[in-house]
């Protein structure tokens, strides 16, 4: 088939790469979001999709919105097959639905009907799924509601972060992408429509949703911090400043420190604990305000944590 595949941060590449490497598709063009400002010096950069593009050589389109004519325009000229799709980042209207033969096919990375929405892996690691997956489904009008034509599995390891499950079914997703492009020209593989019960809905994370509440059960407080990873980055507030909470260990329930309020800290030489709303956890690396990424037993040495003083757990004003 001719493909124009549709992506944008760097989670899409694999699949980009699979498409590449398979040589039994022509993959006319690229359509990612246009160029954003990063860095320090906040000058703007091309997306990791469209910088793996056009080191293979091919066309890059980077629509402001994908209902512009111009580019809805080359969309016909081209005339693909299909669309493969991966974390694109923009609503298609039924104008660009319309144009290939074959539909738009997204690659999402859960279980659907379970997390419909923008961030179904960090919803996946918050909720304390065990296992989750990617579908490719046929993109219509409805948030993520269209047939899928396959799945894989992937379990949620008890200390996975986001990032670190995203990586793993970006390139899970990826054979499930290229496979599926094969079953489509092939007619081995039809799409079926989504059951009706079991749907849950993933709306993106927001810098609010991360704000870490140690009142909650250390549960909770621990799959806050690692759904939040890398982003938006779960936080807290102590002294009246934002510090960053990157990682955290569950301990067992420790008569020691039991007495520990929800948010109280207590450091020892090597360790810096915190109380929640069951039992204590154990801080690993923090981000103060400002500061690098460090050992939380060295940001407390620095801080030099008075006894009794604790995180804000509640939002602060």
């Amino acid at each position: 088939m001719k493909l124009v595949f549709a992506g944008t941060p760097e989670v899409a590449v694999p699949a980009l790469d699979a498409l590449i490497a398979s040589g039994r598709h022509e993959i006319a063009a690229v359509v990612t979001r246009p160029d954003a400002p990063a860095g320090r010096g906040r000058h703007l950069v091309a997306s990791p999709v469209a910088q793996r593009a056009e080191e293979a050589g091919i066309e890059v389109l980077k629509p402001v919105k994908p209902r512009d004519e111009d580019f809805l325009a080359r969309l016909r000229e081209i005339a693909p097959d299909c669309c493969p799709v991966v974390a694109y980042g923009a609503l298609l209207p039924k104008s660009a639905l319309a144009i290939p033969a074959r539909g738009w096919v997204n690659l999402h990375f859960s279980l659907l009907p379970a997390w419909r929405g923008a961030a179904p892996v960090q919803h996946a690691v918050m909720a304390g799924d065990e296992m989750t997956g990617a579908a490719t489904f046929q993109i219509e009008e409805g948030l993520d509601s269209g047939p899928v034509y396959g799945v894989v599995t992937e379990p949620v390891r008890p200390t996975d972060t986001s990032g670190d499950l995203l990586t793993r079914l970006a390139f899970a997703g990826a054979g499930l992408l290229a496979a599926t492009m094969d079953g489509i020209e092939d007619g081995t593989l039809h799409a079926v429509p989504q059951p009706a019960d079991g749907v849950t809905l993933a709306p993106k994370i927001t810098v609010e949703d991360a704000h870490v509440d140690f009142r909650a059960p250390a549960l909770r407080v621990d799959r806050v911090v690692r759904a939040c990873t890398p982003a938006p980055g779960a936080w807290t507030v102590f002294r009246g400043e934002r510090l960053k909470l990157i990682q955290l260990a569950l301990l067992p329930d420790r008569a020691d420190l039991a007495a520990l309020a929800p948010g109280e800290l207590a450091a020892g030489k090597n360790n810096v604990y915190a109380g929640t709303g069951s039992h204590a956890v154990e801080l690993l690396w923090v981000q103060p305000q400002g500061k690098k990424p460090m050992r939380a037993a060295d940001w407390a040495r620095g801080t030099r944590i008075a006894p009794g003083e604790r995180l804000a757990t509640a939002d602060v004003g």
